[in-house]
């Protein structure tokens, strides 16, 4: 079987699937969210934090639950990591530095999972399991609640209660996250993934030599970080190390994990709102832009740069013989379009374009589909964005699902949509700017010199902002100014636009709704679906492209 019939049969499957279980999932996250009844052991926790499950909340107090939760985990995480050398299964690695403990405590509270050490030879079990993985499954449960509250934004009628962020966080984690990591787990293990507390089995190779092989509980985080849309690896290959993904149907497998959550949202949304066609408008949208964006990346892929990958049939550097171009295209475009950042293969190693690509797709603001819950409320700021620029075009009444999108819904909106490009235009630029940074960063980060170096850096501010955390591996992060600026934008990137949606849900929520006339905009036909389509591209492509011409095009264009 050739490698192009394989790989369009494996995007055909995987388009199969997530048709399948869009409806069942979405329906079940819509149950989750508006059933009236608690399980018994959520009682139990809410008695124990003094949480009145029936009492709903503002939108501010919705947020100061998020920053709240959000700031011990952060403190709970750091903690650990400088504790680590007296944890039992530390494996005799030392406490972690305080700076890349800081930057790792950001990454993995705001969902980014940004890795600037090799975790196999850094962490042991202890900070794994207790620190790790357990943020694996909170911060993308804070997702997802502060979609939903957007999604009951839209919904509700003169209200000023957007529900509560502890019982929504509870119901993500026990009802859906993980009953679904433990399945999706065990069918890990099936396919070889391992799952021990074996530490390094030391053995003496056929050669004479001696090599040490790890274990560890992989399958159980591998699960959730493709599940959660994390992406932080066990191991410092991720999911190219056979012990995270040994074979091809695992890698699709892993795929679809990515994808199911975020792609499914979108039917929750429709479900609450009480219109699925919403819904599906917000999912073609989604789907529009994954598919262009995965052809445009294994086209440069496959058309390489220059004679020697030509007559390889294609840029195989950095990429895994098992899985080939296709494969490695399809899991790049899924884990940069979502939040996961996961790598199956060497994103520094693609084209100088189909890196851009993976550039554009978290410079969209990962929203087709978008990580767990951030995708399709960033997906929703642009729609309301898109109402309000239609009704200035074409004489519309800028309402979206009954509510009137007026100057405060717009401010909200806009300042959503410039601050994950502030932040990574910013972080570049003061990465090149201030001599000594600039010196630390070209002669300790960077070992590409020139424009992919720069390429590298923007990659890397780029990711944090967007909470994406894959990398251009040639860069070296673990310095001061990486680990502190990196750290610092994975917290105001994640963080600042979660105010913007909850106050932007507060305000859509104590609206009255106005009946639909001859001057509403229809937003579930085609036609609002071109120009959602339209104003997530040109927003995008009006702010980055600028730095792209100094990066990966200029690369490009001189190869």
């Amino acid at each position: 079987m050739s490698d192009a019939l394989a790989g369009i049969l494996q995007i055909l499957t995987l388009a199969v699937v997530l048709v399948l279980i869009h409806r069942p999932l979405g329906d079940f996250m819509a149950w989750i969210f508006t059933s009236k009844r608690d399980w018994k052991i959520e009682r139990g926790f809410y008695r124990l934090i003094g949480v009145d499950a029936s009492s709903e909340q503002t939108w501010r107090a919705y947020l100061r639950g998020v920053l709240i939760f959000s700031v011990v985990g952060l403190l709970f995480v750091y903690i650990l990591q400088r504790l680590q050398a007296v944890l039992p299964y530390s494996l005799g690695f030392p406490a972690i530095p305080a700076g890349l403990s800081f930057n790792t405590a950001a990454s993995f509270v705001t969902n980014t999972d940004w890795q600037s050490y090799s975790p196999d030879v850094t962490m042991g079990y202890a900070v794994q399991l207790g620190g790790l993985v357990v943020q694996n499954f909170v911060s993308v449960a804070v997702g997802i609640a502060v979609a939903i509250a957007l999604i009951r934004g839209l919904a509700r009628i003169k209200s000023g209660t957007l529900g509560n962020f502890w019982v929504d966080l509870t119901r993500g984690i026990l009802r859906l996250l993980l009953p679904l990591a433990f399945i999706t787990a065990i069918v890990l293990i099936i396919g070889g993934v391992i799952q021990n507390f074996n530490g390094f089995e030391h053995v003496t190779t056929i050669t004479g030599g001696s090599a040490a092989i790890p274990g560890g509980p992989v399958a159980s985080q591998e699960s959730i970080k493709e599940l959660g849309n994390n992406g932080g690896g066990f191991f410092n290959a991720n999911s190219s190390h056979p012990f995270e993904n040994p074979s091809g149907w695992t890698n699709l497998f892993e795929i679809l994990l990515m994808l199911a959550i975020p792609f499914s949202l979108p039917r929750t949304f429709g479900k609450i709102v009480g219109d699925t066609r919403q819904g599906n408008a917000i999912v073609a949208v989604m789907t529009t832009i994954f598919a262009v964006s995965l052809a445009a990346m294994t086209w440069f892929e496959l058309s390489g740069a220059g004679t020697a990958t030509k007559l390889a049939g294609g840029a195989m550097e950095g990429k895994e013989t098992r899985f080939g171009i296709w494969s490695s295209t399809l899991f790049a475009s899924t884990s940069t379009l979502t939040s996961t950042g996961a790598v199956d293969s060497a994103h520094d190693s693609f084209t100088s374009l189909g890196g851009m690509m993976a550039l554009i797709n978290m410079m969209l603001g990962e929203i087709a589909p978008g990580g767990g819950g951030s995708g399709l409320y960033g997906l929703l700021v642009l729609a309301i964005i898109t109402v309000f620029i239609a009704g200035l075009l074409v004489g519309r009444t800028p309402e979206y699902l009954g509510k009137k999108i007026g100057p405060r819904e717009i401010k909200l909106a806009s300042i959503y949509i410039l601050i994950t490009p502030t932040l990574a235009l910013a972080g570049t630029a003061l990465s090149f700017a201030i001599p000594a940074v600039r010196k630390n960063v070209e002669t300790v980060s960077i070992w590409n010199p020139g424009l992919h170096g720069f390429t590298e850096v923007l990659y890397a501010f780029t990711s944090a902002a967007n909470n994406n955390g894959s990398a251009f591996a040639g860069i070296t992060a673990n310095t001061p100014w990486m680990n502190t600026s990196l750290g610092v934008v994975m917290l105001l990137g994640r963080f600042l636009p979660i105010v913007f949606v909850l106050a932007l849900a507060g305000s859509l929520a104590a609206q009255d709704k106005v009946p639909a006339t001859s001057g509403t905009l229809p937003t579930h036909r085609p036609q609002f679906v071109g120009l959602l389509l339209g104003v997530s591209i040109i927003v995008t492509g009006l702010t980055y492209f600028p730095v792209l011409a100094l990066g990966p095009l200029a690369e490009g264009l001189h190869r």
